[in-house]
């Protein structure tokens, strides 16, 4: 039907960010660990926040952490921790910093031990995008299993809830309502 408005979720609805962000990234599944490690730690700097408050940052944030690549945000130090905090186009917390960082030397832990990240995650969410129905929750039994094999591996600012929102985010779970046209 001609000129009839795309059915989204209803998160997306009021915000032209937020919903060219929703219609072509929310909910894809994602299977470049990079890409997933860095969703990850945006999701930590939402903590307390509205993730459009990230969103609109995010340009930001991959300048300021060189495009998250781990390697290099792994050797940061104090003196890039005190440019961070001076860094008026991201959010400016130690705690989420100093998680970042210790984030890219979990990850690349993980990556010296053979573990792929997209591959481990995918893998404990059974290999393919989980399909929700009815209401959607905060976290779930997968979102907080992964959260405590996250922080025992060195992880920070990544409870259930964050893991859950990272795991919609990335396409795992796919919580799109059911009359969005995306799901």
């Amino acid at each position: 039907m001609a000129g009839k408005a795309k059915k989204r979720c209803k998160w997306a609805e009021n915000d032209e960010l937020m919903r060219a962000y929703h219609d072509t990234e929310w909910g894809v599944p994602e299977h470049d660990s990079r890409v997933l490690w860095e969703l990850l730690m945006l999701e930590g700097f939402q903590a307390g926040l509205a993730w459009i408050v990230v969103l609109r940052k995010r340009d930001a944030f991959r300048k300021a952490f060189r495009q998250f690549d781990p390697v290099k945000v792994a050797k940061f130090g104090e003196a890039e921790i005190q440019k961070l905090l001076e860094n008026e186009g991201i959010v400016r917390s130690r705690a989420k910093i100093e998680a970042t960082i210790g984030g890219a030397r979990a990850y690349l832990e993980m990556k010296k031990a053979g573990i792929d990240f997209a591959e481990w995650v995918w893998e404990m969410a059974g290999g393919k995008p989980i399909r929700n129905r009815g209401p959607v929750v905060a976290q779930s039994p997968l979102s907080v299993t992964i959260s405590k094999e996250l922080k025992r591996r060195g992880f920070k600012f990544c409870g259930p809830v964050i893991v859950y929102a990272w795991l919609q985010a990335a396409g795992i779970v796919n919580d799109h309502a059911e009359d969005c046209f995306r799901r």
